[in-house]
């Protein structure tokens, strides 16, 4: 198979791999048909995350074909439609059965094998899938594959935010960073009938994107601040959701939230310490929360959530790329080049 495989600090390089193959009975081999590049993939690609073996295939958002199963396997048939969430899941520990997918104590995340162990990613023509019954859902039928992709991970993660941030109508929400999920959290804010939105985004295109999808816009600190402190008599805003997961990014979030707010982090961050004091954090009587999405727990409701809402997701993937341009595509997306939210390879 050909596969895109993280080789170093900014390089990625297209490798000819053996197909993987059937190793345990709750497996199956998916023909993969659509890739995702996602803001998570560039913490090793800029070495912010260290540890993944050279060699390993890059990337954890995919919809492919079913082309082989193990025996065990009920819920799925050859030639079935799926998409997966960006971690494995058994479907059957107390993590699962709580609902925390992402915790699950026998479940892993694509594309990130640490000496020898773990799972490589879907950038590539094929990828192995272990309890796949609980992991792999049907696309509906109808679905676009550039939508379907989006419920194992961006969909569900920015909808996971408006929940860690307490999110009601009545209330005023900042948005740190307008990456693809930033933008869809913006979207989720509106749709669940959020009464401010204000968003900070440095990149042009990204901003005119938020601002289009209902938030008030700044490019910058001080302008967010102004325009915070207009819309809320000061106070700042009931709840705070970010998206960058730098710690610059957490430190603007404490600042812009007001006294007993919710911030809700979901940018992963790489660095050992907070932007904010313990003290910090009790003067202000903040509620915090962060952690990796359950993504495939909230798959089917986000699904569903988006057809009650009639959420156009059309905007999200802005460019496609084959496999052989690899380094093309990381370069664009990493870099914001070229107008870039979301960049899939087409396979």
């Amino acid at each position: 198979m050909k596969a895109i495989c993280f080789s170093q600090v900014e390089r990625v390089d297209v490798l000819d791999l053996p197909n993987p193959e059937i190793q345990d009975d709750t497996d199956a081999i998916l023909r993969v048909t659509t890739a995702g590049l996602c803001g998570s993939d560039l913490h090793p690609y800029f070495g912010r995350e260290t540890g993944i073996d050279p060699g390993t295939v890059m990337g954890h958002e995919f919809v492919g074909e079913v082309v082989s199963l193990g025996d065990a396997v009920k819920t799925h048939q050859l030639g079935d439609q799926v998409c997966s969430p960006f971690t494995t899941n058994c479907g059957q520990c107390n993590p699962c059965q709580m609902g925390l997918t992402a915790r699950c104590t026998n479940g892993q995340l694509f594309g990130w094998k640490e000496q020898g162990v773990g799972l490589h990613g879907g950038q590539a023509t094929h990828i192995r899938v272990p309890h796949a019954d609980a992991t792999l859902m049907k696309v509906p039928d109808g679905l676009p594959e550039e939508t379907a992709i989006l419920l194992g991970d961006n969909l569900s993660t920015a909808f996971y935010a408006t929940e860690l941030s307490n999110l009601q109508p009545d209330h005023s929400v900042a948005i740190i960073g307008c990456g693809t999920v930033g933008l869809l959290a913006i979207q989720w804010a509106a749709a669940l009938g959020a009464k401010n939105i204000v968003a900070l985004e440095p990149n042009d295109f990204r901003r005119e994107m938020a601002h289009q999808l209902g938030a008030t816009t700044a490019s910058n600190t001080a302008q967010l601040q102004q325009i915070i402190g207009e819309i809320t008599d000061g106070l700042g805003t009931d709840a705070v959701m970010e998206f960058v997961g730098l710690p610059e990014a957490q430190r603007i979030a404490y600042k812009t939230l007001r006294p007993g707010g919710n911030l809700a982090t979901i940018g992963c961050h790489c660095t050992p310490n907070f932007a904010f004091s313990p003290s910090e954090a009790y003067d202000k009587n903040l509620t915090y929360r962060t952690g990796r999405c359950s993504a495939r727990h909230y798959m089917e409701k986000t699904y569903q959530l988006s057809k009650q809402h009639q959420l156009d997701l059309s905007w999200c993937v802005t460019h496609r790329f084959q496999l052989d341009q690899a380094q093309l595509a990381y370069d664009v997306f990493a870099n914001r080049k070229d107008q870039c939210v979301k960049a899939v390879f087409k396979i």
